[in-house]
């Protein structure tokens, strides 16, 4: 800005001695503009102190530089837990930034009908995708594919799954991971404190629990429900401490809060009574007393990486869905009895 008077994209276009299409083509990253003319023109940019108009750009680009983040569930689950959701948005947040995209963010509200709820992300006209931060086998993601709404999943969709670009972990891989963990200690009396029942994540973990302890010969049907929450689990843990366990896995370290908490009230000692794992390696597993053995998956990046996905199909550098599967680690602390060195299990 000279003089009061707001720079114009034919004022940068003049002092660059380019065309205006060349500037429009510049700010919208469009690669087929030559390396030293790009760089030429951001230079002017930056002299003029020029920021091109939102509605301008969006007219040229025909995108709003928007992307909506679902969080399919109530307030109070998202609220509630200060560690997983916050680590993923942060990931979310930062590639969203660093491709100059601004975010809404989508949580339902406290007994609000889901129909209503996903009418509402559906007639908003400010996005030019939507990540969907949990499947909890909505049909969300069909009604934003049949749309042709940009979209891109953390997790696995619980529907159409081969359409749909998502990021996510090999929970089976992770599961058998803990499972022969424990069992290389002798454990066999071995407990799965599930997760939420509509949870793509958690119904993995599930499945492979029941098929590695099958596998092994020994009982696979010792299954609480926790629903990803602490008091849920602790409520949970209880039944569980008359079938003479010796080892817990909680799918989640929230949940593993929980069971903790059971077990001391009950008198038992983590790990000589009973051992406990986790999963997800929040901030908090090593700070329990004794400290927890958790799998630590990769939280802040699977939502960066989600973000990737949808805005490299948002501009159109992508039109073929793709599934990353990131790694996890094996975090062996206290809780299950022995200290060792971590064993991390790469993606396929």
């Amino acid at each position: 800005m000279r003089n009061g008077k707001r720079t114009s994209l034919e004022d940068v276009a003049r002092k660059a001695g380019v065309s205006r299409s060349t500037v429009s083509r510049v700010i919208n990253n469009d690669p087929n503009v030559k390396t030293e003319t790009r760089e030429h023109v951001l230079k002017i940019i930056e002299q003029e102190r020029f920021n091109p108009s939102t509605v301008a750009r969006s007219m040229v680009t025909g995108r709003t530089q928007v992307i909506g983040v679902v969080f399919p569930h109530e307030y109070h689950v998202f609220f509630n837990d200060p560690y997983y959701f916050p680590a993923l948005l942060e990931g979310v947040a930062d590639m969203a930034t660093r491709r100059d995209y601004a975010m809404l963010l989508w949580v339902r509200q406290s007994g609000e009908d889901e129909g209503i709820f996903y009418r509402r992300i559906l007639q908003n006209g400010l996005m030019d995708g939507v990540i969907i931060a949990s499947d909890s086998k909505n049909s969300l993601v069909n009604y934003l594919a049949d749309m042709q709404i940009p979209l891109a999943t953390v997790e696995r969709p619980s529907r159409n799954p081969e359409h749909v670009s998502y990021v996510s972990i090999d929970n089976f891989a992770a599961t058998r991971t803990v499972i022969e963990h424990l069992i290389s200690l002798g454990r066999r009396r071995i407990a799965l404190v599930a997760g939420a029942v509509d949870n793509m994540d958690a119904q993995d973990r599930l499945e492979a629990f029941r098929q590695v302890m099958g596998e092994a010969g020994l009982p696979n049907d010792l299954i609480v429900y926790g629903d990803f929450q602490r008091d849920a689990a602790y409520q949970a843990t209880k039944p569980l401490l008359d079938k003479n366990i010796d080892a817990i896995f909680a799918s989640s370290d929230m949940m593993a809060q929980g069971v903790y908490a059971a077990l001391q009230e009950a008198g038992m000692t983590i790990p000589d009574d009973v051992a406990v794992v986790g999963f997800d390696d929040l901030p908090t597993a090593s700070l329990l007393r004794p400290a927890l053995t958790t799998i630590r998956q990769p939280i802040r990046e699977k939502g960066a990486v989600a973000t990737g996905l949808l805005l490299d199909i948002v501009e159109g550098k992508q039109t073929e869905a793709r599934h990353v599967v990131l790694p996890t680690t094996l975090i062996v602390r206290e809780s299950s009895g022995v200290v060792e060195k971590t064993k991390t299990h790469s993606a396929s």
